[in-house]
């Protein structure tokens, strides 16, 4: 367990390069070839790291001021996934979720039950605070492990569901993306934008990056559309005029970089799963195996990271709207483009459908982290890693579907809010996996022909 802990204290930087080497070894990619793939990967994270430092330290402290300004009267302050994941490392769930979700992970691979080789070790955070809440709640250590392996079958699972997206849209063939709030809270963009897609006249209106340039020329180009919100967002924050253009060009920093960091992990994986696909495909049949990934491999995507910055706002309005909140988003605010990317994937890009599901998405996940703050607060005592007095919640985690009906489940705690937010969940999950499973059924048949 030690030797767990010292990797995991590492951060995904080292930790996810340090599997990919061992993976690629026993993948039979030689010793420089494996090699070279985790120093890649290692690339991408540390360049993405920095990227999202420049959207938290900038854009966090904007969004901050949003929220000062508009004095929203609301108490209890989202520390985000960056004070959300120590609290789940250090309970004691922490170290014992990793062989949990791997185990789980080997049977569904030899049961067939899934086709994601999940080597994002580090995102394993999420099944570790959804254990550790419930632990928390029923006092049950048993009920914390069976809640870590509920969670890891739906992210696996989510992995394969969203696969044509992750496929088509982002162009990451061989990669999946289980873990986070990009799968979990995506379920629900398929029947938005199939209700969307119904209605006449809705249905016809598409705004993406490339509409955008090819209506307004240089002025619809990323970066550009990047510096213009940046400085919106800046103007809303009361920021000096200067001090706006610098967060203009900071964000325009953000759309150009990211999807150059991430083409380094994208090198870096281009063999492991080459190499994943010959094995897997050697010893089962109908293979399409996938390795499962970290969700900021999304944030490449220049309608991603536009819609995360529309949501800024947006996502501090929803708060005053929904009922009884008291949670402020705060500490995920620079980072909303983590909940909304596999809605924009399933959106193929279409920014309005992406405001309309993520507006849904938003509603949900603060209602929830809104229910489950008092058990953070006590998970953050529990772990020493929160002070008395504190008032914390987070939207990443928090704000989980999986973690809130897991909890109240388990508790018995079946209100009015657990079934609704029980059949809105079952119900998407249900209806996205059938539509894909029908869409690649399709797909599989047309080529047949």
């Amino acid at each position: 367990m030690q030797v767990i802990q010292y990797i995991v204290d590492l951060g995904p930087s080292v930790m996810i390069p340090i599997i990919i080497f061992i993976l690629g070894i026993s993948l039979r990619q030689g010793i420089g070839k494996s090699l070279r793939a985790g120093i890649s990967i290692g690339i991408g994270f540390v360049g993405i790291n920095l990227v999202i430092s420049l959207l938290t330290d900038n854009l966090g402290k904007a969004a901050e001021a949003m929220a000062k300004n508009f004095n929203l009267g609301l108490s209890v302050v989202d520390i985000g996934w960056p004070g959300t994941s120590p609290m789940a490392w250090a309970s004691a769930m922490g170290l014992i979720a990793i062989p949990v979700a791997i185990a789980v992970n080997v049977v569904m691979l030899l049961t067939r039950m899934t086709k994601v080789v999940n080597v994002d070790i580090w995102n394993i955070w999420h099944m570790a605070f959804t254990g550790a809440i419930v632990q928390l709640a029923t006092g049950s250590f048993t009920w914390g492990i069976v809640a870590i392996c509920i969670h890891a079958a739906i992210a696996y699972k989510l992995g394969d569901i969203f696969k044509p997206v992750t496929d088509n849209f982002f162009g990451l063939e061989g990669i999946s993306i289980p873990h986070g709030t990009s799968a979990y809270m995506g379920i629900f963009a398929k029947p938005i934008d199939d209700l969307i897609e119904a209605i006449p006249g809705l249905n016809k209106i598409t705004i993406t990056s490339k509409t955008v340039e090819e209506r307004f020329g240089v002025l619809g180009q990323p970066s550009i559309i990047g510096a213009i919100l940046g400085v919106i967002i800046g103007l809303l924050a009361k920021f000096p005029i200067g001090k706006s253009l610098q967060l203009g060009i900071q964000m325009a920093a953000v759309m150009v970089l990211m999807p150059v960091v991430v083409k380094f992990i994208m090198e870096g994986l281009i063999p492991i799963s080459q190499g994943a696909k010959v094995i897997m495909d050697k010893h089962f049949k109908g293979g399409s195996f996938t390795i499962g990934m970290d969700p900021a491999l999304l944030l490449g995507n220049s309608d991603v990271i536009a819609a995360g910055l529309l949501f800024v706002p947006i996502t501090l309005l929803i708060a005053v709207l929904v009922p009884g909140n008291r949670v402020l988003p705060f500490g995920d605010l620079a980072t909303i483009g983590f909940f909304i990317a596999i809605a924009t994937g399933v959106h193929k890009g279409n920014i309005f459908r992406t405001l309309i599901s993520g507006s849904v998405i938003m509603f949900i996940t603060i209602w929830i982290s809104n229910q489950m703050y008092p058990l953070e607060i006590a998970l953050g005592h529990a772990t020493n890693l929160l002070a008395k007095g504190k008032q914390v919640s987070s939207l990443d985690q928090a704000g989980s579907p999986i973690t809130y009906l897991l909890t109240k489940g388990f508790t018995g705690q079946v209100g009015i809010g657990f079934i609704v937010i029980a059949i809105l969940f079952i119900g998407a999950f249900a209806y996205t996996y059938i539509a894909y499973k029908r869409q690649r059924l399709y797909v599989t048949d047309d080529k047949e022909k």
